[in-house]
This record gives C-alpha cells, structure tokens and sequence, in this order.
C-alpha cells in the first residue's frame, strides 16, 4: 500500500473511530432524553438500525446494547396506539450487535440478561386465515413476551409471541423459543426443549442422567469487558 492509501485509510478509521464514540446514544443526550428511560451509565452503540416508539421504551441502568439493533414499538412511527412501557429492558443487560426486539403490546427484558448477536424477539406475528389478504397485512394476536433475569439467550435464537423465559435459563444459539420455559434449565434446539433442569439436591441434570455439580457463586471481581 502506498503512502497516501495508508494516511487515507489511517483518516477513516480515526474518523469512524470518532463518529462510533459520537454517535453513542447515552442518557443526556438529546437521542436519548426521547426514550421513555434510559439508565445512567447504559449505552446504545452507533449505528443503531431502527429505533422507532422510543417514548415507550424504558432501558434500566448499566446496560449495553450493540450496534445495528432494532428496538422498535407499534406499527409505525406514528402509531399512537401503543402502551406507555411496550419495551422494558433490565438493569446490567447485554443487547448484542443486529438483535431485534420489536413490541407492540409488551417484551420485558429481566435484570442481567445477556442476548448474543442476532437475536429476534417480537410479541407480535402475522395471521394467515383471511383468503385474498397478503399475509403481510394480516395482522395477529399481541401476546406479552418476558425473558426472566439472569437468562442467556444465544447467538440467532428467536423468542416467539406468548414466550416467558424464566430466570437464570441458557436458550442455545440458533433456537426457537415458543411457550414457558422454567427457571434455571437449559433449552435447544427448533422448537426448543429442555436439554438440562437444576433438580435440588441433585444438580444440573439430563434426562439421560447426567449431572453437572452446582457451582458456589463467583466471587465479585472487576467488570468483565464485553464485545457488543
């Protein structure tokens, strides 16, 4: 590469660098003041993809969301008839980069919740039965979606309408989620079923038998940086 490429490229990256601090959507700025709430120390990373209904989102505090993420209420931007709290989303949360969290009716979101990348939730689908309207227009039932605290949910796994994730659960990449799912198991697969359950006294088990001990909690340490 030559001189000249290299101070270019050098220029872009410092540039895209400044507009990726610039461009954070945080509490005190004029961006953020039009959420419903948005936490101190949370951050919604630059570029986001769609933000539409933010009046109805209420974002808790110390929680990160990635970059190219749709939170999004109603049906469009200026559809007025939504819930006052359509989206709510935790304290300490990780939204991770082009996840897709779109309400109409309600999704809550628990305390320390983790999502990996790519992650669909909606309380909403389309309906099917009416013979001579596109699908599209169809519009279906709003049914709430919560995902408990604690809970991991992985790389690609889509949260149906009507889901409740209970708390402390692990949804595994790629899965789809339709229905309640207890505390403290393991869930995969399309449609997704408990691979592992806590049984006290007993442990993390399979229904095969096999068990994983219960773990002492981990002591506090310094944050954990985190790749949105």
């Amino acid at each position: 590469m030559n001189r000249r490429k290299r101070w270019v490229n050098r220029g872009v990256q410092a540039a895209w660098r400044w507009l990726d601090r610039a461009g954070e959507i945080v509490p005190g700025t004029r961006a953020g003041d039009a959420f419903g709430h948005l936490g101190e120390g949370s951050c919604i990373g630059f570029p986001a993809a769609t933000l539409m209904g933010v009046g109805s989102i209420h974002i808790g505090s110390r929680t990160l969301i990635g970059r190219q993420v749709t939170l999004s209420v109603g049906y469009g931007p200026d559809d007025t008839n939504v819930p006052e709290r359509a989206l709510v989303i935790g304290d300490r949360c990780v939204i991770g980069a082009r996840t897709s969290l779109t309400a109409h009716s309600s999704i809550t979101v628990g305390d320390d919740v983790w999502f990996g990348q790519d992650v669909f939730v909606s309380d909403a689908s389309h309906g099917y039965q009416e013979l001579e309207t596109p699908i599209g227009q169809q519009l279906g039932v709003h049914q709430p979606v919560v995902v408990g605290a604690g809970s991991w949910v992985g790389h690609g796994a889509i949260i149906l309408p009507g889901t409740t994730i209970g708390r402390n659960v692990v949804v595994a990449a790629g899965s789809v989620v339709r229905g309640t799912v207890e505390d403290y198991a393991v869930v995969g697969g399309a449609p997704a079923r408990v691979l592992r359950r806590y049984e006290p006294g007993v442990g993390w088990a399979t229904a095969s038998g096999d068990v994983r001990p219960v773990l002492p909690p981990l002591l506090a340490t310094e944050p954990v940086a985190v790749q949105s």
